[in-house]
């Protein structure tokens, strides 16, 4: 379903100042007026009604009624650590984790990333928060996707830690191109962890040295299936197996072993 989502939470009056595309959206395109009511995301999450008071001069200037109770959501939060890729590809992977309900994307600089982190970075922080917006009011998630300026690996795996901290009982999964361990998506998230991270590597997956320092700070390697994946594959691939098998983990369970039945003596 498609819902609007506000750029900036109401003023301390409880008012909105809509403009621009916004405008154009609720009241030519929508065509909302003066005594409507319409309900909209907060930028934090959350809902609220907007009673618009005045649509003149190219502005909207609406009133918020108090925020709607929410349903929490079921699930832990998804994070996504994504090697930063070449070209649009980091575009498309921001949509489809803010389409997907994932909680927060923090691209990184790989040793095999194409392109490396610098200075102009901002200009990209702002396109991708401008298309997860897009991709909400699309999609309708009520999932406040964030995303973060890129970083290195060292300030991803400092944020790795200060994560688990705060989410005890975490599980960080790293999607590698090589079996280094025969694990599974079941058995790594079977004991509902608080927070889940999916860590996926550029075009060319992680250097050996990386993966080390990975699995060092407590990521249980993963590799789906026989195939190599492109890494904006992987990224929707590995954030989806992960969302629906929490979303359906009341209806399965892991494998017990059946006990050895003992021989009747007689």
């Amino acid at each position: 379903m498609k819902q609007f989502i506000l750029n900036a939470p109401p003023n301390s009056d409880g008012m909105v100042h809509l403009y621009g595309d916004d405008y154009h959206y609720l009241v030519r395109v929508r065509r909302l007026k003066a005594g409507s009511v319409f309900t909209a995301l907060l930028p934090g999450g959350g809902e609220t009604r907007v009673k618009i008071l005045s649509t003149v001069d190219n502005i909207l200037i609406g009133e918020c009624q108090g925020e709607i109770p929410q349903d929490l959501s079921p699930l832990p939060p998804i994070i996504l650590f994504q090697g930063l890729p070449k070209g649009t590809k980091m575009d498309l992977i921001v949509r489809q984790a803010a389409e997907g309900g994932i909680s927060e994307v923090v691209p990184f600089e790989s040793d095999y990333s194409a392109v490396k982190v610098t200075s102009g970075m901002e200009a990209k922080l702002r396109r991708w928060e401008r298309i997860i917006r897009e991709a909400r009011q699309q999609s309708g998630s009520a999932i406040a996707t964030a995303v973060r300026l890129p970083c290195t690996v060292k300030g991803l795996l400092e944020y790795w830690e200060s994560l688990k901290q705060e989410h005890p009982g975490g599980a960080g999964i790293l999607l590698h191109q090589d079996p280094l361990e025969q694990g599974s998506f079941h058995g790594y998230l079977y004991k509902k962890p608080s927070i889940v991270v999916l860590a996926v590597g550029p075009e060319g997956g992680f250097s050996p040295a990386e993966a080390g320092r990975f699995a060092a700070s407590g990521f249980k390697p993963l590799t789906m299936g026989n195939t190599i994946l492109r890494t904006e594959t992987a990224a929707l691939y590995g954030a989806a197996a992960i969302r629906i098998i929490l979303l359906e983990s009341a209806s399965w369970a892991p494998l017990t072993p059946k006990p050895i039945s003992q021989p009747v003596n007689g």
